[in-house]
């Protein structure tokens, strides 16, 4: 049998009920209470110090070259070697210059004959002189001769002491003991007189050399002290300003800076030492401190989110920061002493959110304590919902 459609009046509540489940809305759950960690704003003194890198070397360092020119035959040393005062470092070929004093000889062997072949003649004419065989005028040309044969001989004997004291430029010595830092010519090669063809760095007191920029030269000056610190260990040592440049290096517009080390410290030439000038010690006004983790950026400058006492909100807070003091940030402007600072986790909140302090020592939220001097920290950890 055919069942009658079903009534308009019956539908009606079934249609009223459907739109009034279509129009309601499922209410958004409450935001939750995170758990924070914070520390306490106070003040307290710069930690951090300006420190160089540097380089030990010695304060003397020469640069040896021959005194003639020459073809270098031979060099003896090598880098690194230490060497003692008259050990050969390099030697030039000699042959010309052997060959010059032979030929100096030679002419004062004539000039001496010369010389006592006039002072046999001056010595007869004397004798004839007295004699009154010949005019005093006579005799005084004969003297004349004398003389002359006598300044050609000095000239001569003075021709050979100069070509020997060449032959033996042509041998380069050390003057002094010292390493060998560089080795500027090969054998082979020809070079001039005054040309370096060794660097010895000699044996005494030695520097650290450092350099520092333009705006803090000014601070730095001799006599100075400085706190060195050797990258290879050993301690720290205490040396004094001995030089300061006086232009900037040209490539990299940097001020060099010698420091004298104590006579009794001689550290390996060429190592790495690490300077802290006093000069530049920080000030020692106190200042307040935020780990890194505590800031935020906030449009082009930073902030921080600032913990409410009495509500338990956040509250975002714009900071101003001077400088770094190792792994923290100092505040110049925005925050003062006894203010409540979140300090992990500033990218998940929202200005007046709920918060509370987590203390990691019972695993709890606790209430916050009264402000302190200095910094206090409370662990932060986000509470993890039960499955």
């Amino acid at each position: 049998m055919t069942q009658p459609p079903a009534s308009p009046w019956r539908l009606a509540p079934l249609l009223l009920v459907a739109a009034l489940a279509a129009c309601s809305r499922t209410q958004p759950a409450p935001e939750p209470v995170r758990s924070v960690k914070v520390v306490t704003v106070g003040t307290s003194a710069m930690a951090a110090s300006h420190e160089f890198a540097g380089e030990v070397r010695p304060q003397i360092e020469s640069r040896l070259g021959f005194r003639v020119g020459g073809k270098i035959v031979q060099r003896p040393v090598e880098l690194g070697q230490r060497v003692r005062p008259g050990q050969l470092l390099a030697q030039l070929d000699a042959q010309d210059f052997r060959l010059a004093a032979d030929a100096a000889r030679a002419q004062v062997a004539a000039a001496s004959t010369q010389r006592d072949l006039a002072a046999a003649d001056f010595k007869r004419f004397a004798a004839l002189k007295d004699q009154n065989f010949i005019s005093g005028a006579e005799l005084q040309r004969r003297e004349a001769s004398l003389q002359a044969a006598q300044a050609q001989l000095d000239q001569a004997q003075a021709q050979l002491a100069a070509q020997a004291n060449q032959a033996r430029y042509a041998s380069l010595s050390a003057d002094a003991a010292g390493v060998i830092t560089g080795i500027e010519a090969e054998p082979g090669q020809v070079v001039g007189a005054g040309v370096p063809v060794v660097r010895i760095a000699r044996d005494g007191p030695r520097d650290v050399v450092f350099s520092v920029p333009e705006d803090r030269v000014a601070a730095i000056r001799p006599g100075s002290a400085v706190t060195v610190r050797l990258w290879a260990g050993g301690g720290s040592t205490q040396g004094q300003v001995r030089e300061v440049a006086a232009s900037a290096d040209p490539v990299t517009r940097t001020y060099a800076v010698k420091v004298a080390l104590p006579a009794g410290s001689q550290p390996p030439l060429g190592s790495t030492a690490y300077v802290s000038p006093q000069a530049l010690a920080p000030d020692s006004a106190p200042v307040i401190k935020l780990p890194t983790s505590a800031l935020r950026q906030q449009g082009q400058g930073s902030a921080v989110w600032v913990v409410d006492r009495a509500s338990m909100t956040v509250r975002s807070q714009p900071v101003q920061i001077a400088t770094a003091d190792g792994n923290e940030a100092v505040v110049a402007a925005g925050l003062e002493p006894g203010m409540l600072v979140v300090s992990a986790g500033v990218h998940v909140l929202a200005p007046g959110q709920k918060v509370r302090i987590f203390d990691e020592r019972v695993g709890t939220a606790r209430a916050p304590e009264a402000p302190q001097s200095g910094v206090v920290q409370a662990t932060a950890v986000q509470p993890v919902a039960a499955r």
